[in-house]
């Protein structure tokens, strides 16, 4: 048997963090067995669909590598199919027509509401009014009693009570299908023969499994995964920060380390926390799929992106960088200045946007002093030592990382003043804060001419004052 997994969203919004699991999941899933991935969109409520989700789901899931076998495959192009399938089930019986109306039901459910029953839907309701001008839906003929089983992966077997289930809508008037018929449609016809999902699908569960029972098709492995919480212990939510890829994204976070962190949110193996793709693939499995739900936990998430910014290329991060830098106005390039800076920065930042947002004095032809550190450090007292670096630095042959560490020990010894003391005031002087790579490191990367510019204007400041 070949695996054939898929991720099936609907485009009424972004790709959510819970569907990016899911999607992993099912990925991995096909790939750890040499199968296929599908993708599908389910875009048969017509009211809430739109092109621009699709558009943006397909980008983050291209964006987070989860490359697809077939598709994307879209139901509002399939509506022939489930036709033909309704059709098969009124003939055989197992469905019928229906002419009462959407408004017929609604005031049958205020009368119960105001009876204080529930509603459930009668039978006897599917002539009434019958004609052959009427419109119709067609709705699957339920049993009435006995039990409805589906054998779940990480679940064992789970029973329903048929009772439960009403004669429900397969097809409706307007010619579309339901989510439920349409899922197993196109599980069967795509020949699905896994289904990870969350488990808030498990109460589509039954009505699935008896249209699956009356088309005599075979019913998939099911897994249904916990869902993720936030740190409330409630359902992830707007209220518990970004929860979508593409916010995720645009916040500067890598897609490895947003893979990583979803796949290992419900599975793990063993301690392992940090994996390759290729990893991923040779060890998912099911079985060490968790069946508590997940706890999103943002700062763990940070702490991989941040191993990840350290860890990649420098140079590979840079290509990254350069995109952003431009909407901020910085013109740089791909090149050893900027692999450099990002050597630097990132051992301390978390996201690529604290790298774009730290590095602005490297490219910048003017520096604005913080008024703090300006207060603090250019000072009067230090500028004749401002300026005898200067000098110093200016008589240099070769502008090196360790010459110009022997420049300032003998400013140190000199004039008997520990690294602090200068290397502060050279910072603010260079950068305009506090807050930089290591003094030494940010002179390399500046450059001899850049360096001197900036002493000497630093020096020019504290005369001013």
């Amino acid at each position: 048997m070949t695996v054939r997994t898929r991720f099936a969203p609907s485009p009424t919004g972004s790709l959510h963090i819970g569907g990016a699991r899911t999607a992993i999941f099912n990925w991995l899933f096909a790939h750890h067995a040499g199968g296929s991935f599908v993708l599908r969109i389910e875009d048969t409520d017509q009211t809430r669909s739109t092109q621009e989700s699709i558009d943006e789901i397909l980008d983050a899931m291209e964006w987070l590598g989860l490359n697809w076998d077939e598709g994307p495959l879209r139901q509002s192009e399939r509506l022939p199919i489930y036709r033909e399938h309704a059709e098969k089930l009124l003939e055989s019986g197992s469905a019928y027509k229906c002419y009462v109306t959407p408004e017929e039901l609604q005031e049958k459910r205020k009368e119960a509401q105001e009876r204080g029953g529930v509603f459930r839907y009668n039978r006897k309701w599917a002539e009434e009014n019958a004609g052959p001008d009427k419109p119709y839906a067609i709705r699957l003929l339920t049993p009435d009693e006995g039990t409805i089983e589906v054998d779940d992966a990480l679940r064992g077997r789970v029973s329903f009570d048929a009772s439960e289930v009403d004669d429900f809508v397969i097809l409706k008037m307007d010619g579309f299908p339901t989510y439920n018929f349409a899922v197993v449609i196109d599980d069967a016809t795509m020949n699905i023969t896994h289904i990870i999902r969350g488990d808030d699908h498990l109460i589509n569960t039954p009505r699935q499994k008896l249209i699956y029972d009356a088309l005599s098709y075979d019913v998939p492995q099911m897994a249904h995964v916990s869902m993720i919480l936030g740190s409330d212990q409630k359902r992830l939510s707007k209220r518990h920060g970004a929860t979508s890829v593409t916010e995720y994204r645009a916040e500067g976070y890598l897609p490895e380390a947003v893979v990583n962190y979803l796949t290992r949110l419900g599975w793990s193996y063993g301690n392992q926390e940090i994996f390759t793709m290729d990893e991923l693939v040779e060890k998912f499995t099911l079985k060490n799929v968790g069946k508590s739900a997940a706890v999103f936990n943002p700062e763990k998430l940070e702490w991989l992106n941040s191993w990840y910014l350290r860890n990649k290329p420098p140079e590979e991060i840079a290509g990254l960088l350069v995109p952003l830098l431009k909407e901020k106005g910085i013109h740089a390039e791909v090149d050893e200045k900027l692999a450099k800076i990002v050597k630097e920065l990132s051992q301390r930042a978390k996201t690529l946007n604290d790298i774009a947002d730290s590095l602005n004095y490297f490219y910048s032809d003017e520096i604005i002093y913080d008024e703090k550190a300006d207060e603090k450090f250019l000072t009067h007292e230090i500028l004749p030592v401002l300026q005898d670096i200067t000098r110093r630095l200016t008589s240099l042959e070769d502008f090196t990382m360790d010459s110009m560490k022997e420049e300032f020990e003998k400013v140190m010894e000199e004039r008997e003043l520990k690294l602090g003391k200068i290397a502060q005031p050279v910072r603010v002087a260079l950068t305009g804060g506090t807050v930089s790579p290591g003094i030494f490191e940010v002179m390399d990367i500046l450059g001899r001419d850049k360096v001197l510019e900036r002493l000497e204007e630093a020096s020019s400041h504290i005369s001013a004052k």
